[in-house]
This record gives C-alpha cells, sequence and structure tokens, in this order.
C-alpha cells in the first residue's frame, strides 16, 4: 500500500479474540477518569454559587447523557466496528495527511496538559497534607517546584517503562478517591439542607456545569475509539459508556458539590473548592489528600504514556526519549510555575479543541452508513475546515468575544458536525485509500 503512511499501513485491527465485556475495559476505564480530584475540585464556582444543589445535579445528568450520546458514542463505535485507535479512524475525517496532525499530534499536545494538571494537583495535595498537620508554614514555592519535578519527570519514566504495571494499580487505586468523596459528603451532609446560593441564576449554573463537564471529557470522548476497539459488539459500547461516563459523572460530581454545599451549609468554608471541603473533615483531612495525590499516579502516568505514544507514531523520526523528553518537561514547567492550577480554562480550551473533532466525526459517520470508509487521501479539509469553525466558536464563548451565556464546547460540536456534513454534500472530500477491512473487523 504504497499510498499510506506509515501509521496507517503499520495498523492492524485488534481482533475478536482480545474483546472483552463492557464491565471489564471501558466502564471502569471511564469511571477512573471521572474519580480524579481534577474533574469535580473546582467544580462547584462557577455553579453552585450561582443556583441550588438541585440544579446542580440536572446540569450533571445532562451533561453526561451529552457526553455519551456526542462526544463517545460514535468514537466508540468506529473503534469496536474497526479494532483501530483514533488516530486510525480519525484518518477519514481528516485524511491521511492531515491525520498527523489532527487528531494524532494535537491529542499528544494536549495530554501534556493534562500532564500538567495532573502533577500540579498530586504537588499540591502532597503539601496540603503536610500543611494539615501543621508541619509546614503555608507552602513553600521552592519545595512545591522540588515535588513538581519529582513526581512529574519520576512517573513519566514509570509510564515509559512499566504502563502494564500502572494498568494493574489502577484497578486498585481507582476506589480511593470514591471512598474519599464518600467520607467527605457523609461528614458535610448535614449541611447540605442550610445551603442556600448567593446568586438565583440556574441557566447560567446549568451552562457553566455543561461546559466544565464536557471540556473535562472531550479528550477522552473522542479516545472512545481506543476504548471501543476493546469491546465485542454495540451492546459493550452503550453499557460501557452509560455506566462509565453518565453515572460515573453524577456520582463523582454529584457527591463533591453536595460535599462542598454542606461544607458551606455548616459554616466551615465560603470557599467553592472542593479542598476545603476535605479539610472540613478534621483530623483524617491530611491522610485523604495524601491519598488523592496517590491517586493522582495512574492519570499522571497515563498521560505521559499517550503523549509519548502520540509523538513516536507521529513523528517517527524523532527519537521517543526526545520528544517525550520535551513534553514532559513542557509539563513539569506549566505544574510548578502554577499555570495548570486555571482548571476551569483548561477545560474549556480543551472543550473547543475536541468537540468539533467529534462533531466532525460524528457526520462522517453518518453520512457513511454508520461505517468506516476508511482514510481519506491527503488533507480532507471538510475535516480541518469544520474544527477551524468549532473551535473558533469554542474561542468567542471562552472569551466573551461573543456574548453569551451558553456552553460553548456544546456549540463547538454541532458547528463542527453541520459544516463538515455541508461540505462533504458539496463534494470537498477526497478519496478514499484501500484499507484492507476497513469497517468490518469486529462488526
Amino acid at each position: 500500500m504504497p499510498n499510506l503512511p506509515e501509521y496507517l499501513a503499520a495498523s492492524t485491527p485488534n481482533p475478536a479474540a482480545n474483546r472483552a465485556p463492557w464491565y471489564k475495559n471501558t466502564a471502569p476505564a471511564y469511571a477512573g477518569i471521572f474519580l480524579w480530584v481534577a474533574f469535580y475540585l473546582q467544580m462547584s464556582g462557577t455553579t453552585l454559587s450561582q443556583a441550588g444543589v438541585g440544579i446542580c445535579l440536572l446540569g450533571l445528568l445532562l451533561a453526561g447523557l451529552l457526553c455519551f450520546a456526542l462526544y463517545y458514542y460514535v468514537p466508540g463505535m468506529l473503534g469496536m466496528r474497526t479494532g483501530r485507535p483514533l488516530y486510525i479512524v480519525g484518518a477519514s475525517t481528516f485524511g491521511s495527511t492531515g491525520g498527523y496532525l489532527m487528531p494524532g499530534l494535537l491529542m499528544g499536545a494536549l495530554q501534556i496538559g493534562w500532564f500538567s494538571v495532573a502533577t500540579f494537583v498530586a504537588t499540591d495535595f502532597i503539601l496540603k497534607g503536610f500543611d494539615s498537620q501543621h508541619w509546614l508554614a503555608g507552602e513553600p514555592r521552592g519545595l512545591f517546584i522540588a515535588i513538581a519535578i519529582v513526581w512529574g519527570y519520576g512517573l513519566a519514566w514509570v509510564a515509559i517503562k512499566g504502563i502494564q504495571y500502572i494498568a494493574r494499580v489502577a484497578q486498585v487505586l481507582n476506589w480511593i478517591p470514591l471512598l474519599m468523596l464518600l467520607i467527605v459528603f457523609f461528614s458535610m451532609r448535614s449541611g447540605v439542607s442550610a445551603y442556600h446560593p448567593p446568586a438565583q441564576h440556574p441557566w447560567l449554573a446549568l451552562a457553566a456545569m455543561l461546559e466544565i463537564v464536557i471540556g473535562f471529557f472531550a479528550t477522552a470522548g473522542a479516545a472512545g475509539a481506543d476504548f471501543g476497539l476493546n469491546n465485542r459488539n454495540p451492546s459493550d459500547i452503550r453499557w460501557g459508556g452509560l455506566i462509565g461516563i453518565t453515572l460515573a459523572i453524577v456520582v463523582a460530581g454529584g457527591l463533591a458539590v453536595l460535599s462542598v454545599a454542606g461544607a458551606i451549609g455548616r459554616g466551615l468554608t465560603a470557599s467553592y473548592n472542593f479542598s476545603n471541603a476535605i479539610s472540613g473533615v478534621g483530623a483524617l483531612s491530611g491522610i485523604m489528600f495524601f491519598l488523592f495525590a496517590l491517586a493522582s499516579l495512574v492519570p499522571t502516568c497515563f498521560c505521559a504514556f499517550i503523549a509519548s505514544n502520540s509523538f513516536t507514531t507521529m513523528l517517527p523520526r524523532i527519537p521517543r526519549w526526545l520528544s517525550t523528553l520535551v513534553g514532559v518537561t513542557i509539563g513539569v514547567w506549566l505544574a510548578a510555575s502554577g499555570a495548570a492550577n486555571h482548571l476551569v480554562m483548561f477545560f474549556n480550551i480543551v472543550g473547543a479543541s475536541f468537540a468539533p473533532i467529534c462533531g466532525a466525526m460524528a457526520a462522517d459517520y453518518l453520512l457513511a452508513g454508520k461505517q468506516w470508509t476508511g482514510p481519506r487521501a491527503g488533507i480532507n479539509w471538510a475535516g480541518y475546515l469544520a474544527w477551524a469553525a468549532g473551535f473558533l466558536i469554542g474561542l468567542a464563548g471562552m472569551f466573551n468575544w461573543i456574548s453569551w451565556d451558553n456552553p460553548a464546547a456544546l456549540y463547538s460540536f454541532f458547528a463542527g458536525f453541520l459544516v463538515y456534513w455541508a461540505l462533504a454534500k458539496a463534494g470537498l472530500r477526497p478519496a478514499v485509500l484501500s484499507l484492507e477491512s476497513a469497517g468490518r473487523a469486529g462488526a
């Protein structure tokens, strides 16, 4: 297949013998993503402050359903039907050459961002664990940087050398944040009924919740292809998503929101940061901060591993160690400088970047009769222009270039979908290249 780039020509579908039920892979893997403390750490700031608990829980349910139906389902089905990962199935929407940048390198770049978030959160919680016992006077900057460097570089090395062991550890560590969430909630539950939001703007709270959750999930939604290639049939895709995504969003986000409302209702804090609710637990809070940090080990390693694989696959002429070192160094710098602390803004950037990718892929999937056509030659400009339209809309909402109080990541998806559909109907797609069993393996 001389017309195919190396990364496509080397691709082979995951055979049916390697597939497993949804409850052994997709559901627990996705649930672990939402149980990570970074998801709900700053969630309540722009949501619970604008409306009551009921509206916020409704927002979580709607966000969970949208994440399942719009951002995960099509990539998951493509992965299941083809047995191939995102950077392969995305070559239909963006082209065999265009796939290098999108979703290939873009996914790697955003994983460096996630790596920096994981490093920052873990470092911050380690120091909070010490400070809860008054072993530290505040949060020494030098110590923060030192811990971030050790954590970031150390776990990046572990991810590259022993990711198979991290996958096994994840099966245990994923339960730790769930246990911590339950402890914080039961400690704060008496204050939930006493909580009254300082403002009553239910639509703002609902829109903010959709934006936060979708932004957090967007890259993981597109990566549904990577999860789906391990599933046996469409039923696995549906149940894995409904339990691992929708239910996990409601449980993890709901417990965090209720805990923050309870802490404020009890007069223990005026902050909407979940870490203040942890502090309100009392003597156990120091241990809990350490355990939340320990649970961040898994996302730190996985982000480093995915970024490294992305750079190595798409830039094979650059040594793996060099591309990984550069990416990890950028991630550690973002964490040590404190830039990675702006979680909601980062979620907005992720949503603007990947929501239109999901939208364009959904349009491509439907136009192909719910199959994968195979890679398209060169650059598929329908995909790139659809992404550009969605990305600009996402930025417009994030930076208030357009005055609206709406979830920009949701509009980015529909912009990507509609623009791709229109351009495809207008014939602005290159020819399909031959790839053996393109859309049949595992169907």
